[in-house]
């Protein structure tokens, strides 16, 4: 019997223990669109690697404008050539991946003129990419989960008001979820009052391109400054820590993947039975860092072209 007991306690703690390993546990979000040499979406999906796919990009919109999407080499939404993505789409939904629309992006022109130009925007959307009904669905009739903010140019007027218009989509039925992209400075200069109004269910932050806030080879404390920063300021439900997947994808701040994952290397001094030693401890710890935060939710990726060169996503999955 009390065999039985001290076994049953063992097998107690072992569950209670990966119980809590899987409580930080988190997910990786990658952006598809921008290179016709990375796959196909479903063969994205199919990967078992990402838990978002951010379609990449509606580059242009707002102030009138009519609305076009740009996937680079993948198809001609010229001639309504991707609306036969509305079956990876739903092929990704059905492994429990959410299939995002990211606007914005580096390139294109976009801006919001007005609070109504906000709201006209958020119509669009709603009609040609989420719930809604239109006659011109660029992408066919595939629901997307929501809207990403990738926005890297115009202004910062109005993009709080356009997150309200389409969170408010989400009393119709299906959830519509907003992400963001902001960059690491704090607070991101275009998005950062719309963060502010706490709509936004994950914000992947770009800690790359800049480096007062971004790893640099040995030292995490700049990054590690700026996620509790991001953490404890922005009203989300979960934070990532974007990251190039390759050193070619970004001018600086990528991370190897023994440095994304060390905490570490400790070994028994010599001749000291009880007195354990840390070789390098400033190497870094960056995951161990941020992982003990609640807000952490994983890590973001640009993007599938580059992970499929080095094999990132799938070097990190284990630790995220």
């Amino acid at each position: 019997m009390a065999l039985q007991i001290v076994i049953s306690l063992s097998m107690l703690s072992i569950v209670m223990l990966i119980l809590a390993r899987g409580s930080d546990a988190g997910g990786i979000s990658i952006y598809w669109g921008q290179n016709g040499n990375e796959g196909t979406l479903e063969e994205t999906c199919a990967t078992g690697n990402y838990d978002f796919v951010n379609i990449a990009f509606l580059a242009s919109f707002g102030n009138g404008k009519t609305p076009m999407i740009n996937l680079a080499g993948h198809c001609d939404p010229y001639s309504n050539g991707c609306t036969g993505l509305s079956s990876d789409i739903s092929s990704c939904q059905a492994k429990g991946i959410k299939v995002m629309l990211s606007i914005g992006g580096g390139a294109g022109g976009y801006y919001l003129a007005s609070k109504d130009d906000a709201r006209q925007v958020a119509i669009y959307l709603w009609n040609n990419f989420l719930g809604g009904q239109s006659s011109s669905r660029p992408l066919g009739a595939a629901v997307l989960d929501g809207i990403d903010f990738d926005i890297e140019g115009g202004t910062n007027q109005h993009w709080d008001d356009l997150a309200r218009y389409l969170s408010g989509y989400s009393k119709k039925g299906k959830k519509v979820y907003l992400t963001a992209a902001p960059q690491c400075p704090f607070p991101d200069a275009l998005v950062g009052g719309a963060l502010k109004t706490g709509l936004f269910d994950y914000v992947w932050v770009q800690f790359y391109n800049n480096p007062p806030c971004q790893y640099t080879s040995g030292n995490v404390g700049n990054l590690e400054d700026a996620w509790k920063t991001w953490t404890s300021d922005i009203p989300a439900s979960k934070i990532f820590l974007g990251l190039p997947a390759a050193p070619a994808a970004a001018g600086s701040g990528f991370i190897p993947v023994d440095d994304l994952k060390s905490e570490g290397i400790t070994q028994r001094k010599p001749g000291i039975a009880q007195l354990n030693t840390v070789i390098n401890p400033t190497k870094s710890t960056v995951l161990p860092a941020i992982k003990g935060s609640a807000k952490y939710g994983g890590i973001m990726l640009w993007s599938k072209y580059y992970d499929d060169q080095t094999g990132y996503s799938s070097s990190i999955k284990s630790s995220v």
